[in-house]
């Protein structure tokens, strides 16, 4: 019996193939549950090139919004799927050590960036984040945590700004992250979008070469775990938010609007789990308003 290979897939909507607009990603939409069918199908391309780069189990999350989009029926049979909210981490909620690579299926540009529904956790409620001092959005914080668990972000599909986003946060990663680009932003609402099945072959080919040269490397002694004591940084929309995350331990403020706080990356992506629902405790803003 061969040695067991896990791959973890974190889906999210904004990024997937065909859709621009909160009517496609949002459960009142008109066009969700056309959404929903092409999220599914999306994450099925990643799970076949996962299997065909060498992976042997594959779990998927439910990254985006109430974490209940994905057709279960329809779901590739080789993959498990975690469902539902809240869970202690989020858009990674499941990933572990266990895992060989990490793939990030329908991932979008963060907070100020022209790209398709761009935007950081929030609509608009977070105007900008920064780990280290380095700009980042969920691309990036999902990256770091991945690398911390070792299990590195080995693809990223999505419109063309966020890949370019992937690539330059991880430029120095080894290996490189493999990117499908399955639409053009032409606005953060418009797109020029490519043939589906085009943009199916391309997740499953950036899947299954990530993931093989993932394991490849890890054969090689890498992908190991990297602790990093990190900075994090939040500037929300709202003053009252930033003042109820005082309440928090070890939380500091830098100004009216923005709060800080040090420690590892895995505690801080679950810590900002907390400050999400926080946030939308007092908030009750639409997101892409």
């Amino acid at each position: 019996m061969g040695m067991e290979v896990r791959v973890y897939i974190s889906a999210d909507m904004e990024g997937i193939t065909g859709l621009v607009d909160a009517d496609d990603v949002q459960a009142d939409g008109r066009d969700y549950e056309r959404g929903r069918a092409m999220m599914t199908q999306d994450v099925n391309a990643a799970v076949g090139g996962a299997l065909a780069g060498g992976a042997t189990r594959v779990l998927v999350n439910d990254a985006h919004s109430a974490m209940r989009n994905l057709l279960v029926d329809q779901l590739h049979p080789a993959a498990a799927l975690v469902r539902g909210r809240p869970k202690p981490m989020g858009m990674l909620e499941g990933l572990d050590e266990r895992h060989a690579a990490t793939l990030c299926v329908g991932y979008h540009a963060r907070a100020g960036q022209l790209g398709v529904l761009s935007h950081s956790y929030f609509g608009h409620e977070i105007e900008d984040m920064w780990l280290d001092g380095r700009p980042v959005g969920e691309i990036g914080f999902a990256h770091a945590t991945a690398a911390a668990l070792g299990a590195p972000v080995a693809m990223l599909s999505g419109d063309d700004v966020a890949c370019a986003e992937a690539r330059a946060w991880a430029a120095d990663a080894e290996p490189p992250v493999r990117t499908a680009v399955v639409k053009y932003a032409r606005d953060r609402f418009a797109a020029e979008l490519l043939p589906v099945a085009v943009a199916h072959a391309a997740i499953a080919e950036a899947a299954e070469e990530g993931v093989r040269t993932v394991l490849a490397r890890a054969g090689d002694g890498g992908n190991r775990p990297r602790a990093a004591h990190t900075a994090l940084a939040v500037r929300w929309q709202s003053a009252s938010v930033a003042e109820q995350l005082m309440g928090i331990p070890g939380v500091s403020r830098r100004d009216d609007r923005t709060v800080e706080v040090t420690g590892d990356v895995v505690r801080l992506f679950r810590l900002f789990g907390v400050f999400q629902r926080v946030a939308a405790s007092l908030t009750g803003q639409r997101p892409y308003c």
